[in-house]
């Protein structure tokens, strides 16, 4: 075996094993794993996918394998001529592995709830996206830990059926796990949702790819390949950001950062919390990855989960957020709300949701006796969706894929902080 072919080995072997094998614990086998080829030449547009910026804009990102202009022609009718963008164009490289030519081109003003139709560089095919609204209602779906395996195919034919808004996604994206082409068919086989709605990300521990010696620095694909509208939001790092949407503030953490009292996402996140405008946002939504609560017998004690919840739960807490979504543990708990480990009436819900296809297999194993702040939980592949009818009341509604049937397994009205007079000073 030649030197390039002991590398990759090691490669695959670093891959396969992932961030949780100091963390063993038996799961069911997953789906078969789906690889997406590319159709068409080198200059044809792939991997296509949107993400907010601002209240009024949208990112446009894409690959090609040979250059090609980083320009968005794009429009109200099929012409898409009406207006242009121009973008920027990068890429990188990770060991051997070099990549195609990411562009990005953010297009708007943009009218609230209405489709446009774009092209890319000098590709003849049209495309289309619907921004969302400036108002209630808006449909969130939210899944964590989706990977590209037969699950994964059910679960985003499933949120596409929902006819949703605005994607959600709490880390673990490809599960590439340093096999950079995995990057490209996981870019290929979201295309198709990710490119008509909004997927608003952050990281998790698959994510990082982070080999000593070898590659030392971390979320080179993530950052390189979903760039997120961190500059907006005053962070300095693509791996925690906020923004508004419809009456909604959202923010994305990053686990596997530092979260310490004085690390940048600690301060950043302080003054976040601090500027949000209820009257504007009544609600406020967080994405982490490692989730604070878990009944799960995986990912117990975990630092990432320990240590942050130790650093940040008392800010969201002060600050009355709405919900905490997680992943990172391959089933589906949802909590009442918690505040150091108790009930609180004015504490956020926290709820689980890192069934989304991975490659793992699911998390099966719960403690038992159910503690009482579990409301409920199953070891099930599926996704969330959250619509937020108006400033105090959203339905949020966990569908699980039975039989590779969109079957709603978990249903609850929920009611905004912001609207219980108890929990407002």
């Amino acid at each position: 075996m030649g030197i390039k072919g002991q590398i990759l080995l090691v490669l695959v072997i670093i891959g396969w094993l992932g961030f949780d094998a100091v963390h063993c614990y038996n799961r069911p086998p997953p789906g078969k794993n789906i690889a997406v080829p590319h159709v068409g030449d080198d200059a044809t547009p792939q991997q296509v996918h949107i993400s907010q910026v601002g209240q009024d804009k949208m990112r446009i990102s894409w690959i090609t394998h040979e250059p090609t202009s980083a320009t968005v022609e794009y429009g109200p009718s099929p012409s898409a001529n009406a207006f242009s963008a121009n973008g920027e164009t990068t890429f990188y490289n990770y060991v051997t592995y070099l990549s195609g030519h990411i562009h990005n081109v953010v297009i708007g003003p943009l009218k609230p709830n209405t489709v446009y139709y774009y092209r890319l560089g000098e590709s003849d095919k049209t495309y289309n996206l619907k921004t969302t609204p400036s108002q209630f209602p808006i449909k969130f779906a939210v899944v964590g830990d989706l990977g590209q395996t037969e699950w994964t195919v059910s679960t985003l034919q499933h949120i596409k059926d929902s006819n949703y808004d605005m994607l959600l996604l709490p880390g673990d994206l490809s599960y590439a796990d340093v096999i950079q082409p995995l990057w490209d068919s996981f870019g290929r086989l979201v295309e198709p949702l990710a490119s008509e709605r909004p997927w608003m990300v952050t990281t998790g521990n698959h994510d990082v790819e982070k080999i000593p010696i070898i590659h030392r620095t971390p979320f080179t694909a993530y950052n390189a390949r979903w760039k997120m509208p961190f500059q907006e939001s005053g962070s300095d790092s693509n791996l925690y950001y906020s923004f508004d949407v419809s009456g909604v503030h959202v923010i994305m953490l990053g686990s596997y950062t530092d979260f310490d009292s004085d690390s940048a996402q600690y301060q950043w996140l302080k003054g976040d919390l601090e500027n949000i405008n209820r009257g504007k946002t009544p609600w406020v939504f967080v994405l982490v990855h490692a989730p604070w609560y878990n009944s799960n017998e995986a990912h117990q004690g975990e630092r990432e989960s320990v240590g942050m919840k130790a650093s940040m739960e008392d800010l969201l807490y002060q600050a009355r957020v709405d919900v905490i979504f997680a992943g990172h543990v391959h089933a589906y708990e949802r909590f009442k709300r918690v505040y150091n480990d108790e009930s609180d009436d004015c504490a956020p819900i926290y709820i689980n949701i890192g069934d989304g296809g991975n490659r793992e297999g699911l998390a099966k194993k719960y403690q038992d006796p159910q503690p009482d702040i579990s409301m409920f939980r199953e070891a099930s592949f599926g996704h969330g969706t959250i619509d937020v009818v108006n400033a105090s009341h959203a339905l949020w509604s966990w569908h699980k894929n039975d039989n590779e049937e969109r079957v709603a397994s978990d249903t609850v009205w929920l009611t905004s902080l912001s609207s219980n007079h108890a929990c407002i000073a």
